[in-house]
Order: C-alpha cells, then structure tokens, then sequence
C-alpha cells in the first residue's frame, strides 16, 4: 500500500483523506437525525440548534487552537492560513464543549444535551479516521517507529504504530459499548452521563496514544493533548464525586 492515498478524477489529483472527511460529516449528521426520530428530546427544536451551533463554532476554534499548541515555535512563524489549516479532533470536542456550555447559558437550556451525540460522533470519528490512516505520514497521527507486530510502513519506509487503526478499533468497542449503554441505563444514571464517560473514555485514550506518537512537551514531560485529558478529568470532577458519594452509600 503506497501512502497517502490518492484518486484522479478528470486527470485532478485528489487525496482520498478528502472524501472520508465529507462522508464522516454527512453520515454523523444523518445518523444522529436517524437517532433524533426515536428519541423523545426535552430540548426544543430552536435550542437545540442553537446549541449545535455553539458546538460547530467552538469545535472550529478548539480544533485549530490545540494543534497550534502541538508544533514547537508555532504562533512566531505562522499565519492565519496555516492556522486554520492546522487541526485536532481533541481539540474541537474541548471547544465544541465550551461552545455548548456557553450557549445554553445565554440561551438558560437546562437539560443535559450530549447524549444524543454520543454514537453519531463515534461513527463520524471512525470514517474521518479511515481517511487519517490513508495520509500515512503526511498527517501528524502517524506513530513512532516500533518493532511490534502492528508495525506498518506508513510511507518512509519505517515500521511505525499505526495509530489510527489502533484508533478504529478502540472507537468500533465504545460504538458497541454505548449501543448496549444507552439502550439499558445503569442504577444512577442522569441524562449527559454517556457523553461524560465518552469524553473521559476518549481523552485518555489520546493521553496514551501520545506516547506512542513523535511528540512536543510543553510542560513537565506532557503534550497539549495530554494536558486537556488532564483538565477534561478536572472538568468533570462532580461527575466523579458524585459516583464516589453513591458507591460509598451502597456499600452499608
């Protein structure tokens, strides 16, 4: 296989990353109306608009903002095009997240609006990650060099961790997880559960990955990704409080 993948269409050369990338968003959205149609949703049909809006422009800013973090030198020699063009899906489910919170306070929405969300993005990630995989090493979600079976040579020639087929198979476990989650709710379950627990599952497994991957530290030893798993598990630290306050409870 000779990365990164590519097509020609009339003669054009185009990557095959670009068409994974379309239908991971168009899929995602269909797939979380699909859901919609069988969910009886608290949130009116304006607000809830609202709030995907705020999730669509904090995930466009996040997303370029954490990548900025992950190049060394970055904001003293780049532009605004490489900016944009420099992303990370982490980095927009950090913004995405503020987005949401920020809009359903101007808004005064009180219900929980994530769980709807969880399996259509774990879908959309899962084909956006196809096309990751296609770039091999002309994206930075290649892994370091390894001599462990799964070693593959993404197009230098090297043998490296194919982070992002370790990538589809963790999201193709969580797909059926929260199938079976969501589905069977658990003793203490609160609405907005199964997307905290896909966030925490999610961020630490990118807090993993990044020791498997070439890295830039920014402070004592971590990466940026590392340290928005960090603050994604201080972030939701009443969710924790609140199961520690409920297993003691039933321990008596």
């Amino acid at each position: 296989m000779n990365f990164p993948i590519t097509f020609e269409i009339q003669g054009q050369t185009y990557h095959l990353h670009f068409i994974f990338e379309v239908l991971a968003f168009f899929i995602g959205v269909r797939y979380y109306y699909f859901l919609k149609r069988n969910h009886q949703d608290k949130i009116s049909d304006i607000n809830r608009l609202w709030i995907m809006l705020g999730a669509m422009i904090g995930a466009l800013l996040g997303s370029r903002l954490i990548a900025a973090f992950e190049i060394k030198d970055f904001f003293q020699h780049a532009n605004f095009l490489e900016f944009y063009n420099n992303k990370t899906v982490l980095g927009g489910f950090l913004g995405g997240l503020f987005g949401v919170e920020g809009v359903k306070k101007i808004i005064g929405e009180k219900e929980s609006s994530g769980d709807l969300y969880v399996l259509p993005i774990i879908l959309a990630l899962f084909i956006g990650r196809i096309g990751c995989f296609s770039m091999g090493i002309a994206e930075t979600t290649f892994g370091v060099e390894t001599q462990f079976f799964t070693g593959m040579n993404l197009g230098d020639g090297k043998l490296r961790h194919p982070i992002m087929l370790y990538e589809m198979v963790f999201l193709a476990v969580l797909f059926v997880f929260f199938k079976k989650l969501l589905q069977k709710k658990y003793r203490n379950y609160r609405n907005g559960d199964a997307f905290i627990i896909f966030m925490l599952l999610y961020f630490t497994f990118r807090f993993l990955m990044e020791f498997l991957k070439p890295r830039y530290e920014i402070f004592l030893g971590l990466t940026i990704i590392q340290w928005c798993g960090i603050f994604i598990y201080l972030y939701y630290w009443k969710f924790f409080l609140r199961f520690s306050r409920y297993y003691n409870q039933n321990q008596y």
